[in-house]
C-alpha cells in the first residue's frame, strides 16, 4: 500500500515537470473530441485561463460573498460560452 502511494505521488510529480502530452496518440476525424487539439481551440483555452485569472484577482481585491458568487457564476457561464463547439 505504501509503495502504491509513493508511486502515485512520484508519477504526479513527474507529470508536472514533463511537457503536456496528448490524451489520444492518434486521433481520427471520427472522434468527437478532435476539436480540442486544434489551434483555434487551444487559443480559446488561453482566453478562458486569462479570464479566470482576471476574475480571481477581482475576487481577491473585493472579498464580498455576493460579489464573489456572482462573479464565479458569470465567469463559469462565459467560459462555457467561449469553449462552445458551435462558435
Amino acid at each position: 500500500m505504501l509503495l502504491a502511494f509513493i508511486r502515485f505521488y512520484c508519477t504526479n510529480i513527474m507529470r508536472f515537470f514533463l511537457p503536456p502530452g496528448r490524451e489520444i496518440a492518434d486521433s481520427s476525424e471520427l472522434d468527437s473530441h478532435t476539436r480540442r487539439y486544434t489551434y483555434h481551440y487551444q487559443q480559446k483555452k488561453v482566453w478562458v485561463k486569462n479570464l479566470w485569472i482576471l476574475s480571481s484577482a477581482l475576487m481577491l481585491c473585493f472579498p464580498i460573498l455576493p460579489f464573489v458568487l456572482s462573479l464565479t457564476f458569470f465567469t463559469t457561464f462565459l467560459s462555457f460560452a467561449i469553449l462552445d463547439e458551435t462558435a
